[in-house]
């Protein structure tokens, strides 16, 4: 048995097939709608039903609490409907012009950019270049079919290599093979399988707001990106970029952050480190790095904000600039860096 999903505004209908995720069958069919990790760990999907009944698969009680579930709310990544739907959701027009392909790629370089963060860089096939939004990720194919996803940190004008920043997570299958971890290690001239691009986070250049770029850690990747498709393009808004790390080290590129600001006309940049310790020698903000920012924007109600980076990060991101700084909802942009084990942990 099959159903029928109308997105609201938009009017945009598709079909469900039996044992089909609401997302699956949306994306299958070209209606893109917001995603991220499509394992019910991030929250990114999260929409209200209008009329008709889901079933909610298993999913992290911080991607969708028990009252949102109350409220009509649902996780589309890992819902099923049990009969014909209306759902509120927006339709991304722009991730949907772009296929999505599997191919093979080459590790051209890895870099120990920190202790625990590598830069990637992969070769693509001869003649072939992935098209991608500037912010979009992409999920290695590990060999056991299991999957990686990682943002490029690239501008897709220069994407004949995929630069991705990958932070080891001990006990990680794919990033303790990286860091020499474990057997068999990964390394440079390895083939490696692709999938992408993937995800709803890029720069919406039909807007001339004023931009806060907030990343966490190796979040800096498609801020990374965004960036240099804004320089590359030309785009020219107010931009101010909060980066936050534990320690100064986390900051990997922190030269490069510093080096927009004294370049790029409107564009500001404040590292923020959480647990900075003597022998640190820091002397910048500290504190958390979302805090940072309401600091220092205490009305984001004229805001674009774009955010990356750990799940609690972006989850107070979210909750605080709404409800303390006036963000609108519909210009929080986010993409949480969800782990495989953020994922077990969600049922994915």
């Amino acid at each position: 048995m099959s159903f029928s999903v109308t997105v609201q505004p938009s009017g945009r209908q598709f079909t469900v097939e039996d044992d089909e995720f609401v997302l699956e069958a949306a994306l299958r069919q070209g209606v893109v709608l917001p995603y991220g990790c499509k394992n019910g760990a991030c929250g990114s999907c999260k929409s209200r039903v209008l009329e008709g009944g889901i079933e909610q698969g298993e999913h992290s009680p911080k991607a969708l609490s028990a009252d949102e579930v109350v409220r009509g709310q649902a996780l589309l990544c890992c819902a099923w409907p049990t009969s014909d739907l209306v759902i509120e959701a927006r339709v991304v027009a722009a991730a949907g012009d772009i296929p999505v392909r599997k191919m093979p790629c080459r590790v051209a370089s890895i870099v120990m950019a920190a202790p625990d963060v590598a830069i990637i860089r992969l070769q693509l096939p001869a003649n072939e270049r992935l098209q991608y939004l500037a912010g979009q990720y992409v999920e290695l194919i590990l060999r056991d079919g299991n999957r990686r996803s990682y943002s490029m940190a690239g501008a897709p004008h220069a994407a004949d290599q995929l630069e991705l920043h990958v932070r080891h997570v001990p006990g990680g299958r794919f990033t303790d093979a990286l860091f020499g971890a474990s057997t068999p290690v990964v390394k440079e001239r390895d083939i490696l399988r692709m999938e992408g691009p993937m995800g709803t986070f890029f720069l919406r250049e039909d807007s001339d707001r004023p931009m806060v770029l907030l990343a966490s850690g190796t979040g800096f990747a498609p801020i990374k990106a965004i960036v240099e498709h804004m320089v590359h393009k030309g785009i020219v808004r107010p931009v101010t970029l909060y980066w936050g790390g534990r320690r100064p080290q986390d900051l990997y590129l922190n030269e490069l952050a510093e080096g927009w600001a004294r370049e790029l006309p409107g564009f500001r940049y404040v590292p923020v480190i959480s647990d900075a310790l003597p022998e640190d020698g820091w002397t910048g903000r500290t504190g958390f790095v979302h805090r940072a920012v309401m600091e220092d924007f205490p009305d984001l109600s004229g805001y674009q904000v774009y955010a990356c980076g750990a799940p609690i990060v972006i989850d107070s991101a979210r909750a605080e600039f709404r409800s303390k700084c006036g963000l609108p909802e519909a210009e929080f942009y986010a993409d949480a860096f969800t782990t495989a084990a953020d994922l077990a942990a969600a049922g994915g």
